[in-house]
Order: C-alpha cells, then sequence, then structure tokens
C-alpha cells in the first residue's frame, strides 16, 4: 500500500481525504463513545486529529513545536496526557470504527457471496533502549531468531480479498516474571488500566478468543478465520469453531497433535505417510477428512479436512492446512488461506511508513495502546482512500449498477488456475506423464502473445 504523499502542493487534498474520512465515520462520537470526552480544555478530537495526521507531515511534535511556520494551539503536556488518558477504550475504538467502516462503505460494495475472513497474527513491536517501559519484556523475535526487547502485537484484522482493515489489538507482554524488564505498576484489576495490563500477561492463544468475542460483540461477521501454525492446534480450532465461526488454518507437523484419522488417533506425519498421494502437476498432494478434538478429553470432535500442498520455497517439502468447513472445495481452501498474507502487508507498512516504533517514546503502557491505535486509524484511513481509488462502484450510483466488483482472484491467478486445470485434466482422461503434460504445456505458451507468456509461467 503506498502512503499518501508528503509533497505540500497535495496538502489540501490529503487534508481534505482525512476531514472527509473523520466525518463520514464519525470518529468524533465514537470517542466520545469509548471514554474520551474532556469536560475543559482541548477537545480530545482536536488532539486525535492532530496525532493521526503526524504520519502524513515532515518532522516530529518536537520540531513541529519549534518551527515558527507552525504552531501548536497546546502544550506539550496536553499532548502526552492525550496519549495516558486511562479512561479512554481504545480496544472498543477500534473496533467499533472497523465495523462501521466496514458495515457503511466495503459490505455495500462486494456481493454477499464473497469469502471474507478474520485474520489472527501477531508481529514483534520492538521497544530497543527503554528499558523503563511499561511492562517491556524479552520477546523471541522468529525473524531473526533471537530475543529481543519489546511486545508481541497481536492483531485481528479483517480481509474480503481487496482490503484489509485492523479490529482490535493486544500488546502481550511475558507471562514469565524473569522474562519482564520493565516495571509492572498496580493498578485496580476492575478498572480500564487494569484489565488491560491483565490482558496483556495471558496467553496468546486466550488473548486471541477475547479479541473475537469482542469484535462479534461490537457486529462484526466473517465466514472464515484464518491464522498460522503458532495458534493452530486441536483445542484452539474447537474454541473459534465454539464462536459459529470456520477455521482455515496452517497445521503443526508435532508428533504431539494427533487427529482421528480412520479411527485412529494420528499425528499430520503419519497421516500423509499413510495416504495415497496425488500424481501430476495437482495444486495439492493430499486431502483427508478428519475429525479435531477427543472425547476421551471431554471435547466434542469436529469434522475437518486437511489439505496437503507443496511448498513454493522448497519443492520436496509439503504443508498442511486444515479446514472445518467441508463443503469447501480444496483449490477454495488454498485459494482463501492466501487472504492471510494480508496482515504481513498490514504489519509492514505500519513499522515502515505510518511510524510505529519511531513516532511514541512514552513508557506508559496507556499511551503505547493509543499510540498503536492511531497506527491502525491510519491504516484504516489509507486502506478507504485506496479501495475509494481502484473500485469504480464508489464513484456513484450509475458506476454502481454498471461496472463489476473488484475481483477477488487477480488475472494472473485466473490463468494459473485454469492452466492447472486443464493440465490435470489431460492427465486424468488421457492417461499421459507428467513430463508429456509439460511438453504440452510449454507449446501451448509459445503460441500465446508475448504480453500473456510471462502471467503463465509456473514455477
Amino acid at each position: 500500500m503506498s502512503i499518501v504523499s508528503l509533497n505540500p502542493s497535495d496538502e489540501k487534498s490529503v487534508s481534505y481525504a482525512i476531514t472527509r474520512f473523520l466525518s463520514d465515520f464519525a470518529v468524533a462520537w465514537l470517542i466520545r463513545k469509548c471514554g474520551g470526552a474532556k469536560l475543559k480544555g482541548i477537545p480530545s478530537f482536536v488532539l486525535f486529529s492532530y496525532v493521526l495526521t503526524n504520519a502524513f507531515r515532515m518532522g516530529s511534535f518536537y520540531m513541529q513545536s519549534r518551527m515558527a511556520s507552525f504552531a501548536t494551539p497546546f502544550s506539550k503536556n496536553t499532548y502526552y496526557r492525550f496519549f495516558v488518558n486511562p479512561h479512554m477504550n481504545w480496544l472498543r475504538f477500534t473496533t467499533l470504527l472497523a465495523e462501521r467502516i466496514i458495515r457503511r462503505h466495503l459490505r455495500p460494495l462486494t456481493s454477499d457471496a464473497r469469502d471474507d475472513c478474520f485474520v489472527i497474527d501477531d508481529s514483534l513491536y520492538e521497544r530497543a533502549g527503554f528499558k523503563r517501559t511499561e511492562l517491556v519484556s524479552r520477546v523471541f523475535d522468529h525473524v531473526s531468531g533471537r530475543f529481543k526487547k519489546g511486545f508481541r502485537l497481536l492483531t485481528l484484522g479483517w480481509t474480503d480479498g481487496c482490503t484489509f482493515l485492523p479490529v482490535n489489538f493486544s500488546m502481550l507482554a511475558s507471562s514469565k516474571e524473569q522474562n519482564v524488564l520493565g516495571p509492572c505498576n498496580s493498578f485496580d484489576r476492575r478498572s480500564l488500566c487494569g484489565k488491560r495490563r491483565i490482558m496483556a500477561r495471558r496467553k496468546g492463544t486466550c488473548v486471541m478468543l477475547e479479541l473475537l468475542r469482542e469484535a462479534l460483540k461490537a457486529g462484526h461477521r466473517a465466514k472464515y478465520v484464518l491464522f498460522d501454525s503458532w495458534f493452530s492446534n486441536p483445542k484452539q480450532i474447537l474454541d473459534v469453531h465454539a464462536l459459529q465461526l470456520d477455521v482455515i488454518a496452517m497445521v503443526k507437523r508435532s508428533p504431539t497433535i494427533r487427529y482421528c484419522f480412520q479411527g485412529k488417533q494420528r499425528s499430520l506425519k503419519d497421516i500423509f505417510a499413510h495416504s495415497k498421494k496425488r500424481r501430476g502437476r495437482s495444486r495439492y498432494l493430499l486431502s483427508v477428512p478428519v475429525k479435531v478434538g477427543s472425547e476421551s478429553k471431554g471435547q466434542h470432535p469436529v469434522d475437518a479436512r486437511i489439505v496437503c500442498v507443496r511448498n513454493r520455497n522448497n519443492r520436496k517439502d509439503w504443508i498442511a492446512l486444515i479446514c472445518t468447513d467441508m463443503a469447501l472445495r480444496e483449490e477454495d481452501i488454498i485459494r482463501i488461506y492466501g487472504k492471510r498474507w494480508d496482515i504481513e502487508v498490514f504489519f509492514k507498512t505500519c513499522k515502515s511508513n505510518l511510524l510505529l516504533r519511531k513516532e511514541y517514546h512514552g513508557l506508559s503502557y496507556d499511551g503505547l495502546a493509543a499510540h498503536v491505535s492511531m497506527v491502525f486509524v491510519r491504516y484504516m484511513l489509507l486502506a478507504v482512500l485506496k479501495r475509494d481509488e481502484e473500485d469504480a462502484r464508489t464513484i456513484g450510483e450509475l458506476f454502481y449498477l454498471m461496472v463489476s466488483e473488484v475481483a477477488d482472484v487477480t488475472y494472473q491467478e485466473s490463468m494459473l488456475i485454469l492452466a492447472t486445470a486443464m493440465l490435470t485434466s489431460l492427465e486424468d482422461v488421457f492417461r499421459i506423464s507428467e513430463e508429456q503434460a509439460v511438453v504440452l504445456y510449454m507449446r501451448f505458451i509459445q503460441k500465446l502473445p508475448n504480453a500473456m507468456q510471462h502471467l503463465l509461467q509456473i514455477s
């Protein structure tokens, strides 16, 4: 996603876009509803608007306050008090704002048959150099393979394949006392500050369910929940399924995690070894029905399907996906799980362009939660602007009736699906070998225009 231009000539258009966003979705009313109202002084909405636009200005708050051409209508203390406001429920605010954007702006643009999904993942929110930051912990970074100081930013998002919106989040600290580096201030456990810190010390799998319940309570809905292998285990799948949501997730290849297959509890490797693989250039190697959960553990088993596909990075390796919707075809399971990548793009954009790590230097956990919420709102603003630019249906009712909705699958992906289906049909009907299928495919490619040939190259 491209960030809004910082060119001074575009300042009016950027200002208009932000003002329209705040007005269309009644952000001022949501701030008051979530506890951000003030009895005196600078209104919270003025401070909110200023912080929101900081990512699209040159210089920090300190440099802007020192510039003669820019004078803030409030002091530094007022600026920081806005972040540490103990009465503002930021988790509820982002949840309600995302629901309002989806319901008012995005759902009217797409059909009910479209597969919309919740996406759950975490990412490192690094706070290097801030030992006195409240609840800062030693967190393992899976990218670098080292422990770093910061939080696990557990995020719940929503996507329809074209637009991704962050819904809510929790900055998770370590549950082990020896890994917590920052101070642990005491608060009333019944207060909003206390509940926020209690959530930060809980397990990620439990917080994940709490974020889902908060979203459903606010009116969000989706057909599937997508997450990777870090959150994938039978108990977690059953807990999400109990919320009337279907799961599509990557499966861990752990010998201790077992599924009921052919009447026996087997690990994923055993299921793969005892099943017949598909030959040729099929998009998947294996598809088997299983049951998740065990009655001996007091669980109610749920029907699911495990689909094994080749690993793109290593053709000799394979990965497995599990889906609790038995009506879905294998190709659809693979396609829908591909939407999980939207949250990775979201994390990259927030860290690189929206000042997640560089803007706020406060030490309070409440202030960090407010800062992360502001970054989320900036991404929502950019997501709405991007959708308006790409989707002709947003222009007006006449264009809505004349044009089709934004494609869920790109042109390149559609052509690859057609070509793969053609090869698979030839192998099944005429019993040709894989080598013959490759020769046939390459000759088919050579007869196409040059502009289309690179779109159909299958690695």
